[in-house]
């Protein structure tokens, strides 16, 4: 069993068997981290970080987690003077591999449609849990010229191929469903459902309009994939 937590805006919890993986913490106003870790004394901490944007990077996770090992997996568009020299860092960019994760996890970068990379982790038993970081089909169809939203959507096309193709099926994603796109702001959601078969789904990165975000996963096809809009923050679900 597999349980994710909500931290706030883009960041989750993932618990494994032995491991815990934190995909870009900026802040956790419930403090659920702290009790996840306490719950898991023996487990590695897997730091991930999509990139430097503050709302997916907070450095205050290097003074995290000090009772346990843990390691961080993290863009090279973070600058390196964050980044305590006395840690355990690995950087990434897109197409990078990391292969020697504790519990077996590996990592692969995968492009983003903004800063960074997003991360594809494919535990030991081979499950695959996807974060896209910031990539997304970053239109605004309200206020962009057709040109500006054609180009949008053809950078998410050509990144979501190449995640795609070698990925045709996962386990876990946490996506982008941002209403201040206005029209069609889960457009990347629904082609990123259509194009990878995702088990279960989770919508981010929807600042405070968190209603408008779970109308719109709510509104998923079944036959798509299972939705869990977590959106108070400290909020939690088991999958298998």
């Amino acid at each position: 069993m597999t349980k994710v937590t909500y931290l706030d805006h883009s960041g989750f919890a993932v618990q494994l068997p032995d491991v815990v993986l934190v995909f870009d913490y900026c802040r956790d106003p419930s403090h659920a981290l702290h009790k996840i870790l306490g719950h898991n004394p023996q487990a590695h901490v897997i730091f991930l970080v999509s990139h430097r944007h503050h709302d997916h990077f907070n450095d205050g996770i290097f003074e995290m987690a000090q009772n346990h090992k843990r390691v961080y997996v993290i863009s090279n568009d973070v600058p390196a003077q964050l980044i305590p020299s006395t840690l355990d860092v690995a950087g990434m960019s897109p197409g990078d591999t990391i292969d020697t994760l504790p519990g077996g996890i590996t990592v692969k970068a995968y492009p983003s449609t903004d800063e960074g990379v997003s991360f594809m982790v494919t535990t030991a038993d081979g499950k695959k849990i996807f974060h896209a970081g910031d990539l997304n089909s970053w239109h605004w169809k309200d206020e962009s010229t057709p040109r500006e939203v054609q180009h949008a959507q053809t950078l998410f096309t050509k990144a979501l191929n190449r995640i795609a193709s070698e990925n045709p099926a996962v386990d876990i994603a946490m996506f982008p469903v941002d209403p201040r796109q206005g029209t069609d702001f889960g457009a990347g959601a629904l082609e990123f459902l259509k194009a990878i078969k995702v088990g279960q789904f989770f919508p981010m990165h929807f600042w405070q309009y968190k209603d408008e975000a779970c109308a719109f996963t709510d509104s998923i096809p079944a036959d798509l994939t299972t939705v869990h809009c977590l959106s108070t923050p400290g909020e939690s679900v088991e999958v298998k």
